[in-house]
């Protein structure tokens, strides 16, 4: 074989080489693609089911457990006065105090030398409304915190005489929620 037979020969066979490389080139990347492709849709669109359990736990009653006294009397007509009261949790998790109001059905109560404490309008000797500054308050667990709702308390313009100096029990009804 002749000297320019040979390289002929060996340009064939590289030229051969060549145009086989590309093409194993686009069949393994395609390869690739598709089951990589595949994998990727696999794990994008898994689903599964199963069943899980869990338990409510039930809170035990919040109270009011103590009146406290108020840093100024009530006057007839006069400005409002604080509601001080305890407020026990005996729960292992922390309330909110969200809301304190008048007991529905509630008596008003005096010590025994006001007995006959009232007003001459027929109104109730005192109202309560809580301002809306003074809630939320934090009750910690297992704790009881005094609470002071300021100015949450007003008598009756028409209080008699007979109330004056009167300590005065409010039954309140308080609301709490879980934070």
């Amino acid at each position: 074989m002749s000297w320019p037979s040979v390289v002929a020969s060996v340009a064939r066979s590289i030229l051969r080489s060549v145009r086989r490389v590309p093409l194993l080139l686009v069949i393994v990347v395609a390869v690739s693609v598709g089951l990589g492709g595949g994998v990727a849709y696999g794990y994008f669109t898994a689903s599964g089911a199963g069943a899980g359990a869990a338990a409510a736990g039930t809170m035990r009653t919040v109270s009011v457990v103590t009146a406290g006294t108020p840093a100024g009397p009530l006057l007839p007509g006069g400005p409002a006065g604080d509601l001080v009261f305890d407020v026990s949790n005996p729960n292992d998790f922390p309330v909110s105090l969200v809301g304190a109001a008048f007991s529905a059905g509630g008596t008003v109560s005096f010590d025994p030398g006001h007995a006959g404490c009232g007003t001459t309008d027929g109104e109730p000797v005192v109202t309560v409304n809580v301002p809306a500054g003074d809630l939320p308050v934090a009750i910690p667990a297992n704790a009881t915190v005094p609470v002071d709702l300021a100015a949450a308390v007003s008598m009756d313009p028409a209080a008699a005489s007979s109330c004056q100096g009167a300590a005065i029990n409010v039954p309140i009804t308080i609301t709490v929620h879980t934070p």
